[in-house]
């Protein structure tokens, strides 16, 4: 059997774009995805970033089930130190209800903001130090078997959400592992210590009532196109843009020309986004097959999560498209 495919939606906001034009992106590539075979969709938790449109998690979630049918969605993922889990418990026990079947939800312990927006949100550095005691929390809500005598999360979906852990170290790999919960490694932007945490999260899993096994999802980006020359374009503007994104956090500086910004990624300074994005697949059908079969081969993922993130939807939708039939999936 081919390795499962999923994707993870970064909802870009390309330049000279809207977040609508973003929303309208997002259920067109859902809908690609549905068609062409891929397990689900994900979308991630990111605030105060001009460039991604998916701070309301939930509410993307909602909105692309209500124009798919049977793709499952979900968030890859909610930065849990930024809510109670109280109140995740209700949004996702709503989302499972009205699409009974179809959701996900993952879960990560970084605030997936700077420290003046974290708080903003109302959140301190130390909101992290109970990320175990709240995961448990927020799966107890979900189940229908509160750990807080007298409250309850309404509404409690016929249905179980089903729980992931999302991380790029060893303590999301030995969390998942204590709790029984499949793992999400972040190894498309974060890939220092992938091949570390999965084997520490394989040898010390425990089988729970959610996934008797282990069960490994591992991210990686993917730029398919039929000419091999279009998708090292693609991965080009894209690494630009994402360069810009970087240096531009914070106070709003300069327009950067594309000549500087390929200066810079040329530069040691570079080095290290261009390190950041290592497990890259780039080229036609044939190219992207034997990366991403290497790759999980190397890393014995169940499941690779991937990010087409083109600046173009149509391009996207190619790339996703491509990339399904070149994996016997579509």
């Amino acid at each position: 059997m081919p390795v499962a495919l999923s994707i993870l939606d970064l909802a870009p906001i390309a330049p000279g774009r809207t977040a609508r034009d973003s929303f309208a992106a997002s259920v067109e590539l859902a809908r690609a995805a549905e068609r062409t075979g891929y397990e689900r969709v994900w979308y991630a938790e990111h605030h105060s970033m001009p460039t991604i449109a998916s701070s309301a998690t939930s509410l993307v979630i909602g909105h692309v089930a209500e124009h798919t049918e049977t793709i499952r969605l979900g968030a890859g993922g909610i930065m849990l130190p930024n809510h109670s889990p109280l109140v995740i418990a209700e949004q996702f026990g709503t989302l499972e209800s009205l699409f009974p079947g179809r959701i996900d939800l993952g879960l990560g312990r970084a605030p997936g903001t700077d420290r003046q927006t974290m708080r903003a949100i109302r959140r301190d550095a130390t909101s992290s130090d109970t990320f175990p005691q709240d995961v448990l929390e927020l799966q107890g809500y979900l189940r229908g078997k509160s750990l807080i005598e007298g409250v309850q999360a309404v509404p409690t979906a016929d249905t179980e959400v089903p729980l992931y852990l999302l991380g790029s170290s060893l303590f999301g790999a030995q969390l998942a592992a204590s709790l029984g919960l499949p793992y999400a490694f972040a190894s498309h932007f974060a890939p220092d210590a992938l091949h570390e945490a999965i084997a520490v999260y394989r040898e010390q899993f425990r089988p729970s009532e959610q996934v008797p096994e282990p069960y490994v999802i591992a991210g990686v980006n993917v730029f398919a196109a039929e000419d091999p020359a279009d998708a090292e374009a693609q991965r080009r503007i894209a690494f630009r843009n994402r360069s810009r994104a970087f240096i531009a956090r914070g106070p709003v500086g300069r327009e950067y020309t594309d000549d500087e910004i390929d200066e810079f990624l040329a530069s040691p300074a570079g080095d290290q986004l261009n390190s950041m994005a290592r497990y890259t697949a780039v080229g036609g059908p044939e190219d992207v097959r034997a990366f991403l079969e290497s790759f999980a081969a190397a890393t014995g993922a169940d499941e690779l999560i991937t990010v087409h993130y083109t600046e173009e939807v149509p391009d996207r939708i190619a790339s996703v498209e491509l990339t399904a039939k070149a994996m016997g999936i579509g």
